[in-house]
């Protein structure tokens, strides 16, 4: 079997996460001349540990990165995928105000900027759904969480449903949907929530809907109807980690 594509951590902010975090996984890496200041104590690591590094032009590193959005520095380093949620749950779920559940969210910008507002409030963990229309991690989505990622366990439900309804104990299970929820300051408050947010086009699936007890929107002030997905989702994490 093939071994799984290594993944291109683009941005200051993600590589230093990188090395901070999983150090062991990094690859080689790569940045600009511009950048030397910024990688010296990361280039040191690499000739410690005999792994390649170079500086290379802009133009250079765009091949490398995939994209041109990479702010002088990439990162070679092992794939990193959700986990699998483990049968015991975790404590980790529930040792933040909020716990963000991702339900078929596709656009890995969004995802990744969830995430990084998810941090920002506190959140040590995140769900994704097996929902085909989710985002896994990916280079956009690492480039995009600006080094947030490595700050969360990130697990992924085969059921999402049963998920939820397994730990309404622990968390209240509130769903924002675009219509027909209460606004956030009107939710009960007692436990820790798992905000779910859906996906961008069709929001949450019926059935995530069903097992979640709560529902949120946020009513508009104006005449746009609705938010981006990540917006939102950096509303109601402010409004539920308070």
């Amino acid at each position: 079997m093939r071994s799984p594509d290594p993944q291109r951590i683009t941005g200051p902010n993600a590589v230093r996460a990188l090395f901070l975090r999983r150090p062991e996984q990094v690859g080689r890496l790569f940045y600009t001349p511009e950048m030397q200041e910024f990688a010296a104590p990361l280039a040191r690591y690499m000739a410690r540990h005999k792994l390649p590094y170079r500086i290379v032009p802009s133009d250079e590193l765009d091949r490398i990165a995939g994209t041109p959005h990479h702010n002088g520095i990439v990162a070679v380093a092992a794939p990193r995928r959700a986990e699998p949620m483990p049968e015991r749950l975790p404590d980790i779920l529930w040792s933040a105000p909020v716990l963000p559940v991702l339900d078929g969210v596709g656009n890995p910008h969004n995802m990744g900027a969830i995430l990084r507002s998810a941090v920002f409030f506190g959140a040590k963990a995140a769900v994704i759904s097996s929902d085909p229309r989710q985002a896994d991690l990916s280079d956009a989505v690492f480039r995009t969480s600006e080094g947030a990622l490595e700050q969360l366990d990130l697990f992924r439900v085969e059921d999402l449903p049963t998920f939820l309804r397994r730990i309404a104990g622990r968390l209240a299970p509130v769903v924002a949907t675009a219509a027909g929820g209460v606004p956030p300051q009107a939710l009960p408050r007692g436990k820790p929530f798992a905000l779910v947010l859906g996906n961008e086009e069709h929001g949450p699936a019926p059935g995530t809907i069903a097992a979640c007890p709560l529902r949120v929107t946020l009513p508009p002030r104006g005449p746009v109807e609705s938010l981006n997905v990540s917006n939102a989702a950096a509303v109601l994490l402010y409004a539920l980690a308070g």
